[in-house]
C-alpha cells in the first residue's frame, strides 16, 4: 500500500479553509439582507449576488481540492476516491448552473444533491478492513460512522429546505463536515506508520539451527 504524498495535506486543507473564508467574505459583501440562518450558500453564488464572483471561485477551488485529494489518497479504496472526485466535479458543475434569483432551481438542486450524496458516501467506500493495519481515517467502522453522520446531516438539510426554519445552518454544517473529513483522512494517512513487520522479517541476521545454540 503506497503512502499518501505530503501535498495531500495542502489539497485537503484547502477545502474547509476556502469554503469558510470565502463564504464569510461573500456574506459580508451581500449585506444585512442576507440571513445566514435562513438563506443558503447558493444564494451567495447566484447571479446578481454581490459575492457571485467570489463564491464561483470558491466552488472551483473546492472542487479542485477534492479532485487533488482523491488523487493523492493512495491508501483509500478506489471506489471512495472515485466518489470524492465526483463530489469535486459536482462542486465545479455548480458554477455552470447557479441558483436563480427567483423561480425554480431544478438543475442546481440535482447537481448539488449529487455532490452531497457522493461526499457523504465516499468515506465508507474508501474504507479498508484490517484494523490497526490501516490508517485510522480509513478504518471500516470509523468510515461507516462518518458516512452515517453525513447522511443524517444531509437529511436534516433537506428537511430544513422544506419547512424553511434554518436551512442555512443545516447546509453549513453539512458542507463543513464534508469539507473537513478529507483532511482528517489525509492526516491519519500521513501519520500512519504501517503494519509492523513480523519478527522473522525484522531479524537482521541469519537464523541459527536449534542444535547450534550455545556454541
Amino acid at each position: 500500500m503506497r503512502r499518501a504524498p505530503w501535498w495531500v495535506l495542502l489539497s485537503s486543507a484547502g477545502a474547509p479553509v476556502f469554503l469558510v473564508g470565502g463564504s464569510t467574505i461573500a456574506q459580508r459583501l451581500q449585506g444585512p439582507t442576507y440571513d445566514p440562518a435562513r438563506d443558503t450558500l447558493s444564494i451567495l453564488a447566484s447571479y446578481g449576488a454581490r459575492g457571485y464572483w467570489l463564491m464561483t471561485g470558491v466552488l472551483i477551488v473546492l472542487g479542485a481540492s477534492y479532485l487533488a485529494t482523491a488523487h493523492g489518497l493512495r491508501e483509500a479504496a478506489f471506489p471512495g476516491r472515485l466518489a470524492l472526485a465526483g463530489g469535486g466535479l459536482s462542486a465545479v458543475a455548480l458554477t455552470l448552473v447557479p441558483a436563480p434569483v427567483s423561480g425554480g432551481a431544478l438543475k442546481h438542486g440535482l447537481v448539488a444533491g449529487t455532490g452531497f450524496v457522493l461526499l457523504a458516501i465516499w468515506p465508507a467506500l474508501a474504507a479498508r478492513r484490517g484494523g490497526k493495519n490501516v490508517p485510522w481515517g480509513l478504518n471500516f467502522k470509523v468510515a461507516v460512522v462518518a458516512t452515517v453522520l453525513m447522511c443524517a446531516a444531509a437529511v436534516w438539510f433537506a428537511v430544513e429546505l422544506q419547512n424553511g426554519q434554518a436551512p442555512g445552518v443545516a447546509e453549513r454544517v453539512v458542507t463543513f463536515v464534508q469539507a473537513v473529513w478529507p483532511l482528517v483522512v489525509a492526516i491519519s494517512c500521513r501519520v500512519w506508520s504501517g503494519a509492523p513487520a513480523p519478527a522473522r522479517e525484522r531479524s537482521t541476521g541469519p537464523e541459527q539451527p536449534a542444535g547450534d545454540e550455545g556454541r
